[in-house]
């Protein structure tokens, strides 16, 4: 028989143990800080009706989603969470209390290039606050405070929110004359940290034929480099508009400060647009100061109407999205993960001595009602062997468990990490090793 050679598709994640140990404690902080803020968990279905994940889409969107047919079904993979979300909302909202605050975490596809830290498959992280009928201001503020609590879950400290509201676009273009163009400006300038000022002036006169006067006012205006608040000032009267989005954009920072995030991880960039339609309020992306070059890895905003393929009833919602295997592969790569994310798969193996297992199996069973992850070894190997085994997996416990330990009602264990060794009653050294792992993960996660 011809063997074939094992191979991962380009652009598909595929993680060793250690990793995978690693990318699940991102996760399990992720659910905590998305619950300490009374979000629901969901999970959406990975497939559904192309119409459904297509009804917001079309254009690029369309060419990147990966679409079969199974008899007259017309399928789709989902390509983000956001189409998903409007279609339960809608399906589900007799039986939903609102405003419906949700996280989800679950893989998505794209049909895209695979390059360095972007991936054709890969999971998102998506919280949301959607509204029926109105959403208050507050829920906008919020939203920082979440990300500033998941990214220091995360041990990251050095990052900053920026944050913008498109409302002050949108009445700064009205302003300036240029209302009918505004969703393509917002897409030109939302490329300004990739292209430059000059590029940015360059689009902006030569494809969207905006007069080198407008063009000039848009880029000093994005990027005045004092206080955000004193060019904001300036074309305060001239537009209904813009006037409320720079008393949501004030309202918002004073917010922030009851909610506990520091003026230093957050910053009013009114350069920042998101290049997406949809949005219509307060906007968000989220960099690492030391690594700007990746880009935003947290990202989302206001929007007004997310269901209005599904319904004509108004439901605005707030949220962002972490692309979460993307955000993994940027701290491995820059050797920001360590000992908080690594554990071991078991906190204690027992290498029995004898021949005959059963103390050894009532052992483990004690050992894990206790709560402890507990690990047999009963391979015939050399005892340097199984010991070497424990070392490898970094599992911080080993118990021997020999003819005199059993005789006396005793265990022994070894601490991995100090060398030393006891012996003692069963119950006396399962509580101890579960008071100090106790006190390692208090340590290591506070």
């Amino acid at each position: 028989m011809k063997k074939i050679k094992p191979r991962t598709l380009s652009g598909f994640m595929e993680l060793l143990p250690p990793e995978q140990v690693c990318f699940d404690t991102i996760i399990r902080r992720l659910r905590k800080s998305f619950s300490a803020y009374g979000y629901t968990s969901i999970d959406t279905p990975l497939m559904e009706a192309a119409e459904v994940l297509l009804a917001k889409g079309g254009g690029e969107t369309e060419k990147q989603i990966y679409q079969l047919s199974k008899g007259d079904a017309d399928l789709a993979i989902r390509y983000e969470l956001t189409a998903s979300l409007a279609k339960y909302v809608t399906l589900y909202y007799n039986e939903l209390t609102f405003p419906f605050r949700r996280f989800e975490i679950g893989k998505v596809y794209r049909g895209e290039r695979a390059q360095r830290g972007r991936f054709r498959e890969f999971y998102q992280a998506d919280i949301d606050i959607i509204g029926d009928g109105s959403l208050d201001v507050l829920n906008e503020a919020e939203i920082p405070s979440v990300i500033y609590s998941v990214f220091k879950a995360l041990g990251l400290d050095s990052f900053v929110i920026h944050m913008n509201n498109r409302k002050v676009l949108s009445g700064l273009f009205e302003i300036l004359g240029i209302g009918e163009n505004s969703g393509d400006v917002m897409r030109i300038i939302d490329k300004l940290g990739k292209i430059g000022k000059e590029k940015v002036s360059e689009i902006l006169t030569g494809d969207l034929g905006l007069s080198h006067s407008q063009a000039n006012d848009v880029i000093e205006f994005i990027t005045y480099q004092g206080d955000p608040f004193e060019i904001l000032e300036k074309h305060k009267g001239q537009n209904d508009l813009y006037d409320t989005g720079v008393s949501e954009l004030l309202a918002l920072k004073t917010h922030l400060a009851a909610f506990g995030v520091p003026d230093t991880h957050f910053v009013i960039d009114l350069s920042i647009a998101r290049g997406l339609d949809y949005y219509t309020g307060t906007v968000y992306e989220t960099y690492l100061s030391d690594y700007p070059e990746v880009g935003a890895v947290c990202s989302g905003g206001r929007y007004d109407n997310l269901a209005e393929c599904f319904t004509d009833r108004k439901m605005p919602g707030v949220g962002i999205s972490i692309g979460l295997s993307r955000l993994f592969y940027i701290l491995q790569e820059q050797g920001l993960l360590n000992d908080k994310f690594y554990s071991a798969p078991a906190d204690v193996l027992i290498i029995p001595m004898t021949d005959e297992l059963t103390h050894a199996i009532r052992l483990a069973t004690s050992m894990r009602e206790a709560g402890l992850r507990v690990q047999i070894y009963s391979e015939n190997k050399k005892f340097k062997v199984k010991v070497a085994y424990a070392d490898k997996l970094k599992i911080p416990y080993v118990v021997f468990l020999g003819e005199d330990e059993i005789s006396k009602g005793l265990i022994t264990v070894k601490d991995m990490t100090s060398g030393e060794q006891t012996t003692a009653s069963a119950s006396i050294l399962t509580k101890g090793i579960k008071d100090k792992i106790e006190t390692k993960d208090k340590a290591l996660f506070s």
